[in-house]
C-alpha cells in the first residue's frame, strides 16, 4: 500500500523557513495526466531505496512507464537538439528548466496541480521530479562510474544510467543522444559518495538493476564543502530514525549555478518533506542523551533540547585532502547536540540496537562538552545548513565547533533563550549572533524568576560549571543592615585547605556580579586578588567590557591590553548602575618597586582600574576603599588625576595603611580639595606621614559635609595646638569619630569635650578613644559633656579601652554611678594595680541605670578576686535591672593572664535573680566543672538569659553534660555554645592519660621480675594477672570513641532544646520528642574512668578465651550488636559445655 503525504498541520514542528522554497523542475511533466475520468491502474513493485518503500516508482499493468498518450508534450519538457551548432555549455544544462526565472517557482501543491486544467491527475508521492542529471560517481581511488542523479519530492536517487532512471519516471527522457566532440568550455558535473557510518549498507552501486535513494525527511544537513578546490562541493548528510545509521553524499560541482541550484533544490525539498515527516527521536535516544548529561551533572527535564547535527570538519582540515576521493574520508560525523542546563554537549549518535537490548555508555566514544556562558558567537546563514559556535573559556584559545543542521535556527534560538536564563540580568549578552538579515528573532522574555538577588547563585554556578570549579567552595554573605546596602561581601573559600581563591574561581564570581545590579555594596576586604594581578588574557577580548550599560562607548586607550584584574573591574563598574561602594581592604599585598630607572610599578592596578571611570563619569561608583593596599607612583598618579576633577564626585577617601609618606599624602589632600562639597568619610590612619596640625587644619576645613573621620594611628607634629580644631568640628555632623592610637593632648580634649556638648554631635554614634593615655579625668569630662538629661541614656557607643583610666578613678566612678554614662560602653583591657579600684567601679555598675552594653573583659588585677570583689559582683548582677549585653571574659596568653579566679563562681549565682541581661560573654575564665554546674543552676532559674558564650573555659564531658542538663527547665536560651575546641582537647587528655598510665606501668616492671618469678615458683607455675592495669592501643581507641558518642549525644540534646527555645520563642509548633530521652538529666563517665571501663570489658574478653581454651566453655549471645562490635558491653548469653564429661 502506499504511504499518503496527507498528514494535519497538528502536531507539525515549525520551522523558519528563511531560504526559498524548492525548485519546480519537472513539475508540469509529472503533473499532466490524461483524459478526463480515465485512471491508471497501479500495482506495488520493488522499492527502488533501501529506506523505505514509499519511494517506490508508479508503473502500469504492463510494467512500463505511464502511456505516451498520457505525458504532457510541455515543451519544458523536451531535451535541448544536440547539434553542434548549438550545443549546451554543460552537460546539466539541456536538464534544467528553459527559464531561469522557473528556479524561483514554488514546489506546486496537489491542489495547484488539481488546477491547472480539468481532468488533471495528481502525482503519487515520491513521483514529482524536480531536478535530474547524469552524474559520475567516484567509487574508489581508480574507479569512477557515471550515475543519473534525480530529485524528487520524497527522496535523491542515484540510477545506473538515464535509461534505468527513465524507466523509474517517464518524464526523464530516454536518452540525449551523443556528441562527437567536447568544447573546452564544458561545465561538468560529478557526486562523490562517501558514508561516515555504514556507506556498505546502501545497495550495491555494481549491480545494473539497482538504484539507490536517500529519502528526505531524514536529511540531517545540505551544506557547502570549503576544500579550497576548483569545483564546488555539496555534501548532504542523512540519518536512519530507526536504525541510527549515518551516510553523506558529496556532490561535486563545476559550475557554482549549478551547485546553487542543486543545494537551494536539496534544501527546500527536504525542509517540504520534514513538514510531513519531521525529524523524531526515539524513547531510547533521548534516554541515551539524558544518560550523558546525567554523568556531567547538567540534567534537567525542564531544560534539554536534543537535535541532529553534522560536525563538519574545519576549512584546515578539508584543504589538507590530496585527491578528489579524499572527500569521503574527510572528519565528519553525525552527533547529537543536547542543550543542558549550564553546557552544550556533543554526543556521538548511539550504535543502532534491537529494542530489546540497550546501549552501553562504556562502549561508546566520549562526548564533549562546552559552556554556554563562555560562548562567544553563533554564525548561520540562509544559503546552507552550515552553523558555527565558538567557545572561549578564560586564558584558552577559542574552539570553533563547525556543524552543520537543518535546525541551525532553532538551534540558535535555543541557545539564546538557554543563555538568557543563566545570565537574565544581562542587558547585552556576551556573544554574537550572525544570522540572515530577514530572520527576525523574537524578543527573549523578560525575566520572571522569583529567586534572591536577581538569580545571583543561578548565574555564579553557571559560571562555575563552564569553568570546571567547584561552587560550593565560593562563599559570600548579603547583608541588609549595611550603610549602602545590600551589601555582597566574599568571604574565605570554604576548603579549610586552601587560603586564596584561584583564577577561575575568582573570575567565575566576577562575571556574575556583572549587570547584576542588586548589591549596591561590593567587599572583597581580606580576599587576595593577587592571582589576577599582571595576567593577561592574550587569547581574545570577549571579556573586555566595551561600552556601559547605558551604551557609551568605555574609551579608554588599552583595555584590550591590560591584565584580568583591570579588565573585570571595570566591567563589573561599568555594567551596573547601582554600585555605589566597593571595598578592597587588604586584597593586594604586594609592595610597589618604583626605582629612578625611569620604569613604574604598575601599582596595584585597583586605582588604574576603577579611577580613570569615575573621572569621565562611565560609572556611579564613588566609595572606594583602598586600606591595607601599598600605593605606587603609578596608583597616586591616577588617583590624583581623577580627584582634582570635579565631575568624579567622590564620597570617601579611604586610604588608611597605605604606606603614604608625607609628599604622597599632602598631595591626595590638596588633589580632594575639588571633591569639597561631595567628601563625607577620610579615613588616613596608619601611614607613615606625620601631620602638622597647622597645616592640616587648612585642608581639613575645606569640607563642610564629613560624616566619619579616621585619624587613628597618625603621627603628628609636637606642639600644644589640637589636631582638629573645635570651629573644625562644630562645622560637622559626625556619625563616627576615630582618634585610637593618636596621642591626645589637653586642648583635644577640650575639643572634643566642646564637640560633644554641641547639638551638631547629636547624629554620633561612634567615638573610639582606645589607648589615647586618657585618664580617668578625661573620661569624666566627656561623660559629662555627651550628657544632655541625667538619667536618660545617649545612643552612643563610647570606645576607652587600654587607657590609665585608674589615675583620677574617682571622677570616672563618680560619674558612672551619676547615670551619665552612654549607652554602650566598651573599656577592655584595663590595668588595676589595686583591687579596691575595680571593685568601686563594679559597685557604681551596680547603681547604673543608663548602661544597656558594657565591655570589661581582659581586666586585669593584681591577683584573683577577692571574696569582697565577687561579693560586689554578684549583687551587680542581681540589682542591675537595666544591663541587657554584659561581657567579663578574661585573657589567657602566653605572656599574661587575666582572670577573676574561682570567686567567679559564687558571683554568678547572682545573675539567678537578675532579669534583664540578655547575653553574658564569660570566656577564658577558667570555669571548669565547677563553674559549668553554677552556669546549670543559673540557667535553670534565669529567664532573661537568650544568649550565653562560655567557651575556653576548661569543660570537660561532665561539664556540658550539667550545661545541657540546665537548659530542660529553660526555655529563653537561644544559644549556647558546643565546646568543639574542649572536645579536641578532651580527646587528647584521653591519649595523655593513657601513655603516662602505661610509661609508669612500664617502670614497675623491672622491679617486681624477681617478684613475680618467686611467686611463680610457689604457685606451682601458675601466675596471676598483675594488679596494676596495662592499657593497650585498643583500649585508647575505645575510649576515644565512646567520648566521641557521649558527646555527639549531648550535641544532638544540646540542638534539640535550642530549636524547641527558637519555636517558642518565635511562635512556631513544637517539634514531639519522641522517647523523652532529651529531657532526662544525664552525668557523664571521667575520663579515666572510661579507658578503665575499656579496659575491664577487655579482662573479660581475655578471661572468656582462657575459659574456652581450658574447660571448653563458649559464651553465646548478640554479638553482632554495636556494643559487642566497639568492646564496650558485653552481651548476655549463658554458658554451654562442649567437651566431654
Amino acid at each position: 500500500m502506499l504511504r499518503s503525504s496527507e498528514t494535519g498541520s497538528a502536531g507539525r514542528r515549525r520551522s523558519f523557513a528563511f531560504f526559498p522554497l524548492p525548485l519546480s523542475n519537472g513539475l508540469a511533466a509529472a503533473g499532466d495526466a490524461g483524459p478526463e475520468g480515465s485512471t491508471a491502474k497501479l500495482k506495488k513493485q520493488r522499492p527502488i531505496s533501501c529506506f523505505s518503500s514509499s519511494s517506490i516508482a508508479i508503473f502500469d499493468e504492463e510494467g512500463s512507464g505511464l502511456n505516451d498518450q498520457t505525458r504532457s508534450p510541455s515543451p519544458r519538457l523536451r531535451p535541448g537538439k544536440l547539434t553542434k551548432g548549438a550545443r549546451p555549455s554543460s552537460i546539466f544544462g539541456s536538464l534544467r528548466l528553459a527559464s531561469e526565472d522557473a528556479l524561483l517557482r514554488p514546489v506546486a501543491s496537489k491542489d495547484s496541480w488539481a488546477d491547472e486544467g480539468k481532468g488533471a491527475s495528481v502525482p503519487a508521492p515520491g513521483k514529482v521530479v524536480l531536478q535530474h542529471g547524469e552524474v559520475q560517481t567516484t567509487g574508489g581511488m581508480f574507479r569512477k562510474r557515471k550515475e543519473y542523479l534525480v530529485l524528487t519530492d520524497k527522496q535523491l536517487l542515484r540510477f545506473k544510467s538515464q535509461s534505468r532512471a527513465a524507466e523509474a519516471f517517464p518524464c526523464i527522457p530516454a536518452s540525449f543522444g551523443r556528441s562527437n566532440t567536447m568544447g573546452s568550455n564544458v561545465r561538468h558535473s560529478f557526486v562523490s559518495v562517501s558514508s561516515t557510518q555504514d556507506i556498505n549498507s546502501i545497495h550495491s552501486l555494481s549491480s545494473a538493476d539497482s538504484s539507490s535513494g536517500t529519502p528526505l525527511h531524514q536529511v540531517i544537513a545540505t551544506y557547502k564543502v570549503e576544500d579550497g578546490r576548483p569545483y564546488f562541493s555539496i555534501e548532504v548528510s542523512y540519518m536512519d530514525n530507526e536504525t541510527n545509521h549515518s551516510s553523506s553524499m558529496i556532490l561535486q560541482l563545476g559550475d557554482p549555478r549549478e551547485a546553487e541550484s542543486w543545494l537551494t533544490s536539496i534544501r527546500g525539498t527536504s525542509q517540504t518533506a520534514r513538514l510531513v515527516e519531521p525529524i523524531m527521536f526515539s524513547q531510547s535516544s533521548i534516554e541515551y542523551a539524558a544518560r550523558r548529561l546525567e554523568q556531567e551533572r547538567d540534567y534537567d527535564p525542564a531544560h534539554f533540547q536534543i537535535f541532529k547535527v553534522v560536525r563538519r570538519a574545519s576549512a584546515k582540515a578539508q584543504g589538507r585532502s590530496g585527491s578528489a576521493d579524499d572527500l569521503a574520508k574527510m572528519n565528519s560525523s553525525v552527533c547529537y547536540l543536547v542543550i543542558g542546563v549550564h553546557k552544550i554537549h556533543l554526543i556521538p549518535a548511539p550504535k543502532g540496537t534491537s529494542r530489546s537490548s540497550t546501549t552501553s555508555l562504556t562502549d561508546l566514544p566520549s562526548q564533549s562538552s562546552y559552556g554556554i556562558v563562555t560562548l562567544t558567537s553563533i554564525n548561520f546563514n540562509a544559503i546552507d545548513d552550515a552553523l558555527e559556535l565558538t567557545f572561549r573559556a578564560p586564558l584558552r584559545q577559542a574552539s570553533i565547533l563547525h556543524l552543520a543542521s537543518v535546525s541551525a535556527s532553532e538551534i540558535a534560538l535555543c541557545i539564546r533563550e538557554a543563555a538568557g536564563y543563566l545570565r537574565p540580568e544581562w542587558l547585552n549578552q556576551s556573544f554574537s549572533l550572525k544570522c540572515p538579515p530577514n530572520l527576525i528573532l523574537p524578543t527573549p522574555p523578560a525575566p520572571t524568576s522569583e529567586e534572591d538577588n536577581k538569580c545571583f547563585d543561578r548565574t555564579l554556578t553557571a559560571y562555575c560549571a563552564a569553568y570546571d570549579v567547584d561552587t560550593s567552595n565560593i562563599c559570600y554573605t548579603v547583608s541588609y543592615d549595611a550603610e549602602d546596602a545590600p551589601l555582597f561581601a566574599l568571604l574565605p573559600p570554604a576548603n579549610p585547605r586552601r587560603l586564596n581563591y584561584s583564577v577561575l574561581e575568582l573570575l567565575a564570581l566576577l562575571r556574575a556580579l556583572r549587570y547584576n545590579e542588586s548589591f549596591s555594596s561590593i567587599s572583597f576586604r581580606g580576599i587576595n586578588l593577587e592571582v589576577l594581578h599582571s595576567l593577561r588574557d592574550f587569547y581574545g577580548t570577549d571579556h573586555v567590557a566595551g561600552t556601559t550599560r547605558s551604551g557609551l562607548g568605555v574609551d579608554i586607550k588599552g583595555q584590550g591590553q591590560k591584565s584580568l584584574l583591570i579588565q573585570e573591574l571595570r566591567a563589573l563598574a561599568v555594567k551596573s548602575g547601582k554600585l555605589r561602594r566597593m571595598d578592597f581592604s587588604g586584597c593586594i599585598r604586594r609592595k610597589p618597586h618604583d626605582d629612578d630607572s625611569g620604569v613604574k610599578d604598575p601599582g596595584c592596578e585597583i586605582v588604574e582600574a576603577l579611577f580613570p571611570l569615575c573621572r569621565k563619569q562611565l560609572t556611579n561608583l564613588d566609595w572606594i576603599v583602598l586600606s591595607g593596599i601599598e600605593l605606587g607612583e603609578t596608583d597616586l598618579d591616577y588617583l590624583v588625576d581623577a580627584a582634582v576633577e570635579k565631575a568624579s564626585n567622590f564620597r570617601a577617601l579611604e586610604v588608611s595603611r597605605c604606606g603614604l609618606t608625607d609628599r604622597s599624602l599632602q598631595l591626595i589632600l590638596n588633589a580632594m580639595l575639588s571633591q569639597e562639597n561631595t567628601l563625607e568619610s577620610i579615613d588616613i590612619s596608619g601611614n607613615l606621614a606625620r601631620l602638622s596640625p597647622l597645616s592640616f587644619q587648612g585642608q581639613i576645613g575645606h569640607f563642610g559635609f564629613i560624616r566619619k573621620l579616621n585619624l587613628s594611628r597618625v603621627h603628628r607634629t609636637s606642639g600644644p595646638e589640637p589636631l582638629v580644631a573645635p570651629e573644625t568640628m562644630l562645622s560637622w555632623r559626625l556619625t563616627e569619630l576615630d582618634l585610637s592610637e593618636t596621642p591626645v593632648n589637653e586642648q583635644t580634649v577640650d575639643a572634643v569635650s566642646a564637640y560633644l556638648a554641641s547639638s551638631m554631635s547629636d547624629s554620633l554614634h561612634d567615638l573610639w578613644l582606645n589607648q589615647c593615655g586618657l585618664t580617668g579625668r578625661d573620661v569624666a569630662v566627656f561623660l559629662h559633656s555627651m550628657t544632655r538629661t541625667p538619667g536618660v541614656a545617649r545612643k552612643l557607643h563610647l570606645h576607652i579601652s587600654e587607657n590609665r583610666l585608674e589615675k583620677d578613678h574617682s571622677l570616672l566612678v563618680k560619674a558612672v554611678a551619676q547615670n551619665l554614662t552612654p549607652s554602650h560602653m566598651t573599656m577592655k583591657m584595663v590595668d588595676y594595680q589595686k583591687e579596691e579600684h575595680f571593685r568601686e567601679l563594679i559597685k557604681a555598675l551596680g547603681e547604673n541605670k543608663t548602661l544597656r552594653y558594657l565591655d570589661i573583659s581582659k581586666a586585669s588585677l593584681p591577683y584573683d578576686a577577692s571574696d569582697e570583689t565577687c561579693e560586689a559582683l554578684k549583687l551587680m548582677f542581681a540589682h542591675n535591672d537595666t544591663l541587657e549585653e554584659l561581657d567579663i571574659s578574661g585573657e589567657h596568653a602566653h605572656l599574661e593572664v587575666a582572670k577573676f579566679g574561682i570567686g567567679l563562681n559564687h558571683a554568678l549565682m547572682g545573675l539567678t535573680k537578675n532579669k534583664a541581661l540578655k547575653v553574658l560573654r564569660i570566656e577564658y575564665q577558667k570555669l571548669g566543672l565547677q563553674g559549668a554546674n553554677t552556669l546549670s543552676s543559673v540557667l535553670e532559674q534565669n529567664r532573661s538569659l537568650t544568649e550565653v558564650y562560655c567557651e575556653h573555659n576548661d569543660i570537660n564531658l561532665q561539664g556540658l553534660t550539667a550545661l545541657v542538663d540546665g537548659l530542660v527547665k529553660n526555655q529563653t536560651v537561644l544559644y549556647l555554645p558546643s565546646m568543639d575546641l574542649e572536645r579536641t582537647e578532651a580527646l587528647q587528655r584521653v591519649e595523655r592519660e593513657a601513655q603516662s598510665t602505661r610509661a609508669e606501668t612500664n617502670s614497675s616492671t623491672h622491679k617486681s621480675s624477681v617478684r613475680r618469678s618467686l611467686a611463680a615458683v610457689k604457685t606451682g607455675g601458675h601466675q596471676h594477672r598483675h594488679a596494676v592495669s596495662e592499657y593497650t592501643d585498643q583500649d585508647v581507641q575505645a575510649a576515644v570513641r565512646v567520648m566521641n558518642e557521649k558527646w555527639d549525644r549531648q550535641i544532638r540534646r544540646l540542638q534539640n532544646f535550642l530549636v524547641r527555645n527558637y519555636c517558642m520563642a518565635s511562635g512556631r509548633p513544637l517539634l514531639p520528642d519522641e522517647d523523652g530521652e532529651d529531657s532526662r538529666p544525664e552525668t557523664a563517665v571521667p575520663t579515666l574512668g572510661l579507658i578503665e571501663t575499656v579496659s575491664a570489658m577487655s579482662e573479660v574478653s581475655s578471661l572468656s578465651e582462657e575459659m574456652s581454651a581450658k574447660f571448653g566453655l563458649l559464651i553465646e549471645g548478640d554479638h553482632g550488636s554495636e556494643g559487642g562490635r566497639n568492646g564496650l558491653s558485653s552481651s548476655e548469653g549463658s554458658l554451654h559445655v562442649q567437651g566431654s564429661d
